[in-house]
């Protein structure tokens, strides 16, 4: 609805929008540390990006219906408790923002994005180094075969 009605202010279709969100992603058999994995960066966002007042990630996690979850992030991140910061995150939040765990799960995750009208999905490994983020990419581009 205001996708429609910006294009339509600027004489513009959505014929040719494309939905391609990039979204954080650690394969693994032990979901605990596929999750650990995204909390460093998603507690960055969620906590320290802008300040307090203007912080457009923890708005919008609190739209998803994490708003308590959103102030503790942000206080504790704030307050240079990074780690704990992180350790706040619930895992619904993240499980809700990034492809984590085993493969059957990532591939339904996946699947998921298609079924939501999904065009493009970028994925960004969350991997420590060089070969490790090549294996994640590998990983997705395999199940990602497997859901079309």
């Amino acid at each position: 609805m205001h996708l429609e009605e910006g294009a339509a202010r600027v004489g513009r279709s959505l014929d040719d929008f494309r939905i391609c969100p990039t979204v954080n992603v650690m394969i693994g058999d032990d979901l605990g540390s596929a999750r650990d994995a995204m909390r460093p960066m998603l507690s960055l966002y969620v906590g320290g990006m802008g300040s307090r007042e203007q912080n457009f990630y923890n708005r919008l996690v609190s739209t998803y219906g994490f708003e308590a979850a959103a102030k503790e992030v942000q206080d504790l991140y704030l307050e240079g408790r990074k780690s704990e910061a992180a350790m706040a995150l619930p895992d619904a939040l993240i499980d809700a923002v990034s492809i984590v765990g085993p493969k059957d799960r990532a591939r339904e995750q996946i699947r998921a994005y298609q079924e939501a009208g999904v065009d493009t999905l970028i994925v960004a490994p969350m991997a420590m180094d060089n070969e490790s983020r090549k294996q994640q990419l590998r990983l997705v581009a395999g199940l990602a075969d497997g859901v079309a």
